[in-house]
């Protein structure tokens, strides 16, 4: 597991891909702040809008650590590839200080229902913002669908690929879980389960959640399903998780013409 990275913008990044961080989590004298939209905004405004946000907390850009985002359909690999390039030019256009030239905030990118967006789109985002000690800490865990990170491909790889059966999708699940808790240890909050768990996948999950991830993962606090595929053709179920102090609701047409 490779070593968390400090950054001096209230969190600390567990690196990952270039796209994205593992996760992040808050450091100490710091707390998150999750900004979720009403309905998904095209990335370009949304992070104009995440910056009009961040900066009316007296915050800089750079406190932007967590990234949730909306894409039309799963894109190849090549695309997913030339994807991941535009995104992290945009972050760095937006004020996040790259390390190693890869971003160090966490993301979630899936798949809505066909219609809900037509372009790669902002659901919602997190930064850091000072706080007093609290009784937890701030984190957010990048989403894992069941596929190995940083090899050559995904298509050689995945678990159980193609098997959408109950069976099937307890094996990928079980990678992805034991993903995520590899991360929060990471992140070093393997201590209280997170307050929020997702799950998306646009198949039958009900023998998932009612068996590893109620029972080994959010036992009290529940999970939110949502029916959305992972980015990338070929994967069937994804999962994030994540302990934020406080979360917004903002209507983005409002905020625009305020």
């Amino acid at each position: 597991m490779s070593d968390l990275v400090p950054t001096p913008f209230g969190y600390a990044f567990l690196p990952g891909v270039r796209q994205y961080s593992q996760g992040v989590v808050g450091t100490e004298g710091h707390a998150l702040t999750r900004v979720q939209f009403s309905s998904p905004v095209a990335l370009h405004d949304g992070l104009n809008l995440a910056a009009e946000i961040i900066d009316a907390a007296g915050r800089p850009p750079a406190a932007l650590c967590a990234c949730e985002l909306r894409t039309p359909a799963p894109f190849t690999e090549a695309e997913f590839t030339a994807f991941n390039g535009r995104y992290v030019g945009a972050l760095a256009a937006f004020g996040v200080q790259l390390h190693d030239g890869g971003s160090p905030v966490a993301r979630t990118n899936v798949c809505p229902p066909a219609g809900l967006v037509d372009e790669p789109s902002m659901h919602a985002f997190c930064f850091t913002v000072p706080a007093t000690a609290g009784p937890v800490t701030d984190f957010v865990v990048s989403g894992s669908a069941e596929v190995p990170e940083g090899l050559d491909n995904y298509h050689n790889h995945v678990v159980a690929p193609g098997d959408t059966t109950p069976g099937g999708l307890l094996d990928k699940a079980r990678f992805v879980l034991d993903e995520l808790t590899g991360r929060m240890a990471g992140l070093g909050v393997t201590g209280e389960a997170p307050h929020v768990v997702q799950v998306y996948s646009t198949h039958d999950i009900h023998a998932v959640l009612t068996g590893p991830v109620a029972t080994g993962f959010a036992p009290h606090r529940g999970v939110t399903w949502h029916p959305a595929r992972p980015p990338v053709a070929g994967l069937d179920f994804e999962m994030d998780c994540r302990t934020v102090s406080t979360e917004r609701l903002i209507d983005p047409q409002g905020r625009k013409h305020r």
